[in-house]
Order: C-alpha cells, then sequence, then structure tokens
C-alpha cells in the first residue's frame, strides 16, 4: 500500500475520479447557495459500494475526516467541509457515480437504487413501470436520493406519503470504518428489534455513508385534480384546508401555501407575465388532489369541495387546473421559488414547523417582529401548510444590497423567526437539516439528556470523530469530544 494518500485514493477509484485540482476542489467545496466556501485535498468519486468501502476504510486507517456528498443542494452547509469544527485532513466523497437504478418490483412495490440517482431520475424509472414514487422537491433535477435520505427530505406530498423515513424499506450502508450494512430488504414488517436504518435517515453523513436504498412505491393515481386559489389569511387556509380533508379524506396530496411577495418573486424570475387573476390577493395556495376515480367523478368532487369553501368565505377565486399545461404553470411557480430567492440575493432561509393548528399564529408574529426591523422586507412565505411546515424566508428590501442586508439582519431575523416557532412548540428545521447552520442553534432548543444521548450513538459509530464532522452535533459541556 503506497504511503501518499491521494495516490492510493487513485488506486481505488481511478485517476479520473480522484480530483486534486484546485478548481474542480472548489467547484464541490462551495455549497450551493455560496455560502460556504470550503476546501479538501480531493473530491473522490467511487462507483460502487466497494469503493466506498475501501475509501472510507483507509480514510479510518489514516485519520482523514470524509464529507458525503450527494447533489450538493443542502441549505444549510451539510455537503461540504465545516471547516470550523475540524482540524483534520479531509476528502469529499461524492456519491455521484452510484447511480444504478437495480430493480424494480411492481408486485412489492419497491424499487432498488443506488445513493447517486438523482430524484427525477427515481421518479421517471418509477413512472416507466406504471407506479409512484412521491417525493416531490423543486430540486429533484440534481439532488440525490442519498441526500433525500441523510436530511429526511419531506417535500410536497408529505400530506399523504410522509418524508423519506416513510418511503423507504431497507438500507445499504458503509459505516465508518469501511464495513458495509446491507440492510436492502423488501419487508414492510420486520419486528425483529432495533430498526438500524432510521438512524443513518436524518443524519447528513455523520455516521455512515448511505449507498443504496429499497424505496417504496405506489400505485399511480387514475386522477389528478389542481387549483391555485387565492384566500384572505392563513387563517382562512387553514380552515380551508380542514373542509377539504373532511371532503376528500387522504385524497388531498398537497396543500401549498404561497404568500403574494413569493408569488411576485417567482413569476418576475420566470419571466410569467400572464394574470393568474383579475386582482391580486394576500395569500394563494396550490391544492392538489388525486383519487383512483374516473375523471369526471374525481373533477365533480373536487369542484365541489371548493364550491362549498367559496360560500364558507375560505378562498375567494380559484383557478383551476384544467389541462397537463396549466397543472405544471402551476406547480413551476411553486416550485421555482428557491432559485427566485438564490437568484435576487438577500434571502433569509428559515425553515420551520408548528402544529397546524399554530401556522396562522406563527406567521402574524413572525411576520410582525421582521417587518419591526425593515417594514421594506419582503415576506416570502410558502410551504407545506398540510403538514405544518412553512418556508419563511424574509427577502431584503430592493433598493438594500443583498450582503448588506444579511450582514446586518441575517442573524436577528433567524433568532426571531426560530424563537417563534419554539414558543408554539415548533422544530427550527422542518425538512432542510441542521448541516453547520442550525447546528449550535440545537444548544437552545434541545435538551441535554438529548444531546448527550446523540453525542453517544455518534461515538459508538464514529470514535474517531471523521464522518462529516462539524455537521448536525452541537458541542455540549458534559460530552467533551478530544478532537474537537
Amino acid at each position: 500500500m503506497t504511503s501518499n494518500p491521494i495516490d492510493y485514493l487513485r488506486e481505488v477509484v481511478g485517476h479520473a475520479n480522484c480530483l486534486t485540482d484546485e478548481v474542480d476542489v472548489a467547484h464541490y467545496a462551495t455549497d450551493y447557495r455560496k455560502v460556504y466556501c470550503s476546501t479538501a485535498m480531493a473530491v473522490v468519486r467511487p462507483a460502487s459500494t466497494l469503493e466506498v468501502s475501501e475509501v472510507v476504510r483507509y480514510c479510518y486507517a489514516s485519520g482523514i475526516a470524509v464529507v458525503p456528498q450527494g447533489g450538493n443542494t443542502s441549505l444549510h452547509g451539510g455537503a461540504v467541509p465545516a471547516l470550523d469544527r475540524t482540524h483534520l485532513p479531509c476528502i469529499i466523497l461524492s456519491l455521484s457515480r452510484l447511480n444504478n437504478i437495480f430493480s424494480i418490483d411492481p408486485v412489492d412495490d419497491c424499487m432498488l437504487v443506488g445513493s447517486g440517482v438523482t430524484l427525477a431520475a427515481a421518479r421517471e424509472a418509477a413512472d416507466g413501470a406504471r407506479r409512484l414514487f412521491p417525493l416531490r422537491i423543486g430540486s429533484e433535477g440534481s439532488c440525490q436520493i442519498g441526500g433525500n435520505l441523510s436530511t429526511n427530505a419531506g417535500g410536497t406530498s408529505v400530506l399523504r406519503y410522509g418524508s423519506m423515513r416513510d418511503l423507504v424499506l431497507g438500507l445499504e450502508v458503509v459505516l465508518p470504518t469501511g464495513q458495509i450494512w446491507r440492510g436492502l430488504r423488501a419487508l414492510r414488517k420486520d419486528n425483529t428489534g432495533y430498526d438500524l436504518k432510521q438512524l443513518f435517515i436524518g443524519s447528513e453523513g455523520t455516521l455512515g455513508i448511505i449507498t443504496a436504498a429499497m424505496l417504496k412505491l405506489f400505485p399511480k393515481p387514475r386522477t389528478t385534480c389542481a387549483a391555485l386559489v387565492a384566500t384572505a389569511s392563513p387563517d382562512t387556509s387553514l380552515a380551508l384546508l380542514k373542509l377539504l380533508k373532511e371532503r376528500l379524506g387522504h385524497d388531498v396530496t398537497a396543500f401549498e401555501l404561497i404568500s403574494r411577495p413569493a408569488l411576485t418573486l417567482v413569476q418576475d424570475y420566470l419571466g410569467d407575465e400572464e394574470p393568474l387573476f383579475d386582482a391580486s390577493h394576500d395569500w394563494y395556495v396550490l391544492i392538489e388532489a388525486i383519487s383512483s376515480s374516473e375523471q369526471a367523478d374525481a373533477e365533480e368532487t373536487f369542484h365541489q369541495a371548493l364550491v362549498e369553501g367559496f360560500d364558507n368565505n375560505l378562498l375567494v377565486d380559484a383557478l383551476l387546473g384544467t389541462s397537463e399545461a396549466s397543472i405544471q404553470r402551476f406547480w413551476k411557480l411553486r416550485e421555482e421559488i428557491s432559485d427566485a430567492q438564490t437568484k435576487a440575493g438577500g434571502s433569509v432561509r428559515c425553515d420551520i414547523s408548528v402544529p397546524l393548528s399554530a401556522i396562522p399564529d406563527f406567521i402574524n408574529k413572525a411576520t410582525n417582529q421582521v417587518l419591526g426591523i425593515n417594514n421594506s422586507i419582503r415576506m416570502v412565505v410558502y410551504g407545506h401548510m398540510g403538514d405544518g411546515n412553512v418556508h419563511f424566508n424574509p427577502l431584503r428590501p430592493n433598493e438594500v444590497d443583498a450582503q448588506d442586508f444579511l450582514s446586518a439582519h441575517g442573524e436577528k431575523i433567524t433568532t426571531i423567526v426560530d424563537s417563534v416557532a419554539i414558543s408554539l412548540e415548533g422544530s427550527i428545521s422542518a425538512e432542510h437539516g441542521v448541516g453547520v447552520t442550525k447546528r449550535d442553534e440545537l444548544l437552545k432548543v434541545k435538551d441535554e439528556v438529548e444531546l448527550e444521548t446523540a453525542w453517544r450513538i455518534k461515538q459508538a459509530l464514529d470514535p474517531k470523530y471523521l464522518m462529516n464532522p462539524g455537521k448536525v452535533l452541537p458541542q455540549i459541556s458534559t460530552c467533551q469530544i478530544n478532537l474537537l
């Protein structure tokens, strides 16, 4: 075995897949929002689980930190090195070449995929087998299944199908020592002790590296109904959701709340100049319902529910998705809000969740406090109202420089928003994970017993603290880690 780490890693993955050029490394070491610009000794791109295992085994023996990376779409710096918390040499381990779709089983309704498969490719493969993989998020063309699992991604269909914790049957994981745990079972019921896969889902690569997953599939719906409705307030939106769940049951797949500034921003970004409604409104909701009924019957039930909502003053206008093109337009407006903010610059990204009943109170309190800083701040608020997840992202006033706004107000706004969420028994991260951005905030929201227990799990699996160091876990006084 060569004593030079780069030479050895090149022997494992091939010269072309061990990148050391400064420009190449910088591409992988810079996060999606270009907030975290880091560095690494190399970017290693294995093509199989065995190669991942060998790379990790070598790094474990050599004291080299490993930062797993999927599509690098993390909003909290979770997929690039955290230089503030490790003095160790590190590599970025890109899983993008683990992109095989190994099998699709329409009887067991499951699909075996590599962790580097993009979400869009997984959804397309399922569709080709007349099945549905329901996770749907705006970055589906670039985010990868491994990353979706590592952050327990939710998306716009959680209301019916749940998050990634609910959508996976089994995992294959390379442990920090290089050992491979092959837990790729397709069982719906397995009551034989600890459910190990749940340890790795949501752990952001700090306990091991997911290399493959057995995903749940579902029958494709026969019909899809959608509408973009205008509503007076979050309170009326919540009442409308309650009505729709009573009338349509589990057919309600998505209920996406969108503020007027958010819709204006994304229409400008997309150059979508066609008016949606005759007048502008303060709040909008994108509603989707799927059904196994005939199209005409499903549409009649859907429309009747909307009419009842109108008669009860829960909505003031509605634009029906009368064609696939119109439904796609609705979803494009919703899914491009994130990129529209990135393009605009100066957005404070807060991803919180509160109980459904507390959503109106949260939005009103947080909005009032943020506008108290500057009443020209654009209140870009949107999210999955059906599961209590709100993306509350105040955006700089038009006339203010993005960096100046973030430097002056970013931390204060985050503190305001998170404090309001916590006061309402909520969470400061609903689906974007913790990464670096939210890491130390956990000291405010997690009790000591919970953090100690998390650290004990980390130490048991990763005693050398080499797996994505500096992410997820804050340092606590009662659990000192020598390598920190």
